[in-house]
């Protein structure tokens, strides 16, 4: 199964990124790494995520760290829509209606 990431996607990562590297350069790798194989388990476990208000959007965490992975399992490919900060309002949440 195919993994596409989405351009809001990459850049919620990016910015998260982009803000842990300016206190901490190996606490962003650590963050990044864990990410990443969260999301990697998702072609062949694609219902491990935690369903939302919408139908489509699955929500996967990332313990220890407080993000959270949303994205719509098809049948060809697992599409990653945003990657947020737990604590981030939950209406602006993909999934929420």
């Amino acid at each position: 199964m195919k993994l596409r990431y989405t351009i809001p996607a990459l850049a919620d990562l990016d910015a998260i990124l982009h803000h842990i590297t300016a206190y901490s350069p190996h606490g962003a790798a650590r963050v990044h790494a864990r990410i990443q194989r969260m999301v990697s388990l998702l072609p062949e476990h694609p219902e491990i995520g935690v369903r939302t208000d919408d139908p489509v959007i699955r929500r996967l965490a990332t313990p220890p760290y407080p993000y959270l992975v949303f994205y719509e399992a098809t049948e060809t490919e697992i599409i990653v829509h945003a990657i947020r900060h737990a604590a981030r309002n939950p209406s602006e949440m993909p999934g929420s209606l």
